[in-house]
């Protein structure tokens, strides 16, 4: 996707020196974009832990060149395997809802054996970081192809007025390589010349939605409002809202889904006003390894700092402030599941399908024993 007339990834090998991964950070944005340069898995995990990278697919991406820089560290001193794999466990230990995180670490690992040589393993490893972002871009435009229709049928419908869709947290090209996942759907829409508008919800607490979504719409042209999170309940009461779209963390082979803490309640309304709600996933983020995403997800809780405080823009200055008395207690739960039930459809790079075991073994049959 483009910021001003340039495209940009938001994570990528420096071209003049292959021993940083350049990543865009997005604890700046929307106030200043900022290029951060990560030379050491320590590096990759702070980026990773402190949200300067986010989102499923990018954290994948980011700990998967996370093992080539762990690659370029190994010195004469060093069992090289075992390093990788104590580099490869710290990088998952940082983040445990996002599956993309594992399987990403994973898929650059299987690549490696104790028979190459170290130059080998960095470059081994670095084709493969760069593998997993080609896939998880291609991935998005496929999510966007299938879902385009979706909103072209909503357009129809309506006789060409503007298609409201609503969305939670940031699902858009920040969270992913390129394209994003919700947001992928969108921005073909647009470009086709259908007329679309975004409910932003801001998403608390780190204002994801607020931050990132409404700046990269922004930046493409597509209208959007931004919402208080406990907005869009009474916008689906009032036909505000024609169509749902979010990502997910995880997903489970069953369909229930991990996203930003706050998509159940969405789920919730949707359903009882009639509104298609549909969860754009990658392959990447379905976990085939579990069933029950109540049970079975590890839910993150974050700083509660987070929730007592706002950050935002004064000054010239990025600077948080408290919302609440100085004794205050707070949780930060990071995701909610919101279950299959309640899912009108997962958009995958190979086409919709239902939130059910069903329809998900016949659309990824290679992935069930």
């Amino acid at each position: 996707m483009k910021i001003g007339n340039q495209h940009y990834q938001t994570i990528w090998l420096d071209e003049s020196d292959p021993s940083v991964i350049k990543v865009i950070d997005q604890q700046k944005l929307p106030f200043f974009l900022e290029i951060k340069e990560l030379r050491s898995v320590e590096d990759v995990y702070n980026a990773i832990d402190r949200m300067t990278v986010r989102g499923a697919p990018l954290i994948g991406a980011a700990a998967a060149f996370g093992i080539y820089l762990a690659a370029l560290e190994i010195s004469v001193n060093t069992n090289p395997l075992s390093h990788l794999h104590n580099a490869a466990r710290y990088l998952v230990s940082c983040r445990p809802t996002a599956v993309n995180l594992a399987w990403a670490v994973d898929f650059v690992m299987q690549k490696l054996n104790d028979e190459m040589p170290v130059e080998e393993l960095a470059e081994v490893s670095r084709k493969a970081a760069i593998e997993i972002c080609d896939l998880e871009k291609e991935n998005c435009r496929q999510i966007g192809i299938h879902g385009l229709p979706l909103i072209e049928e909503i357009s129809r419908n309506k006789k060409g007025e503007t298609v409201n869709i609503l969305t939670h947290c940031n699902a858009g090209w920040l969270a992913c390589i390129d394209y994003g996942t919700a947001t992928a759907p969108i921005y073909l829409a647009h470009d086709k010349g259908i007329k679309v508008h975004v409910w932003v919800d801001e998403t608390r607490p780190r204002n994801q939605g607020a931050r990132l979504t409404a700046y990269e719409l922004g930046e493409h042209g597509v209208p959007y409002t931004i919402i208080p999170d406990n907005s869009g309940g009474h916008l689906m009461q009032h036909c505000m809202v024609d169509l749902v779209i979010v990502g997910s963390d995880r997903t489970t082979k069953n369909g229930d889904s991990a996203n930003k803490t706050g998509t159940y309640l969405k789920a919730l309304a949707a359903h009882d006003n009639n509104i298609p709600f549909y969860s754009a996933v990658p392959s990447t983020s379905i976990d085939f390894n579990i069933s029950d995403g109540l049970k079975e997800i590890t839910i993150e809780e974050r700083d509660p700092e987070e929730v007592l405080k706002i950050e935002g823009l004064l000054h010239g200055r990025i600077e948080q402030v408290r919302l609440c008395p100085e004794n205050a207690r707070a949780a930060n739960f990071g995701f909610d599941v919101t279950p299959a039930r309640l899912i009108t459809g997962i958009i995958t790079e190979k086409g919709i399908c239902n939130a059910g075991v069903d329809s998900i073994k016949k659309m990824f049959p290679d992935k069930f024993n």
